[in-house]
């Protein structure tokens, strides 16, 4: 039997239908089963072995099911395929990918766990803090007003790139060595190479590198034209030797402002934050 499992709250509710669509096209006849207020691990608990499930939805969607199931040994096959508004995961891991699908299992293995405000969460893309992070906060906010609104997030980050959004200053600890930086914009920490919508803010990072490491990436720059213009550098990931984008590798990060902004786990928003922590333990 196929189980296709579907966030029925996702992309203003659409997630059956883009589920349903995605099977269609694929040529996948199944059991659709909604996510929302499924005992996850009990559903997979009462499988046959030879049952399989795929997973559809965006990126919040295999965050939320990574820390439901963490840890969990699966005995059935599941796959992943994309639906929704958000895929950086998805496209991150497309080479891998089959018929539309992807094994999910080996990807949402010793994931990394992010600690903020009193929350530790494990996350699949990366940790959007800065002005990425407030961008996300004012497109929630825009959301929550009009679910039907459709969120330009590179139009959000421009207008708080140009008047709203002040530079912070930063100190930075990646495996106990520490280093200070001035007019930082964001400094993100990424398991893949791509967040907010297909930004390659960590272009030489691979999921399943051999050191199981994390990248974190600091983009700096003083004024705001000469940092809109550069901007696009950054989130094509055209990084090489360029002074105001710098990136650290390694297991144990942790960034604090000087003073508090957003910040995002896989598009989450959390508001207020001044410092994060990054733990992603070796398989050595």
């Amino acid at each position: 039997m196929i189980y296709v499992l579907f966030n029925a709250l996702a992309n203003n509710g659409r997630g059956e239908k883009e589920a349903r669509a995605w099977a269609d096209a694929h040529k996948v006849e199944g059991n659709f089963v909604s996510v929302v207020g499924l005992d996850v691990k009990a559903f997979f608990d009462n499988l046959k072995a030879e049952d399989e499930v795929i997973l559809t939805g965006g990126d919040g969607t295999v965050n939320h099911f990574a820390n439901d199931m963490y840890g969990y040994e699966f005995k059935n096959i599941l796959y992943y395929a994309k639906c929704g508004c958000g895929n950086d995961f998805y496209k991150d891991v497309e080479a891998h990918a089959v018929d539309g699908k992807v094994d999910l299992r080996p990807f949402i293995k010793d994931l990394p766990l992010v600690t903020v405000n009193g929350i530790s969460r494990r996350f699949v893309n990366g940790i959007g803090y800065g002005i990425d992070g407030d961008t996300c906060l004012v497109g929630d906010n825009m959301r929550k007003e009009d679910p039907n609104a459709v969120i330009d997030y590179t139009k959000i980050a421009i207008g708080l790139l140009l008047g709203k959004f002040n530079t912070k200053n930063a100190v930075i600890n990646v495996d106990g060595k520490e280093s200070r930086h001035e007019h930082i914009w964001l400094a993100s920490t990424m398991f893949g190479k791509y967040y907010g919508g297909g930004m390659m803010a960590a272009p030489k990072q691979d999921r399943l590198n051999e050191e199981h490491t994390c990248t974190l990436t600091t983009f700096s720059s003083v004024g705001r034209l000469i940092t809109l213009f550069r901007f696009p550098t950054f989130s094509s990931g055209k990084h090489d030797k360029k002074k105001f984008i710098k990136s650290y590798v390694g297991h144990n990060i942790t960034v604090t402002f000087d003073a508090p902004c957003a910040l995002q786990i896989d598009g989450e928003v959390i508001p207020d934050v001044t410092t994060y922590s990054v733990h992603l333990g070796s398989q050595s």
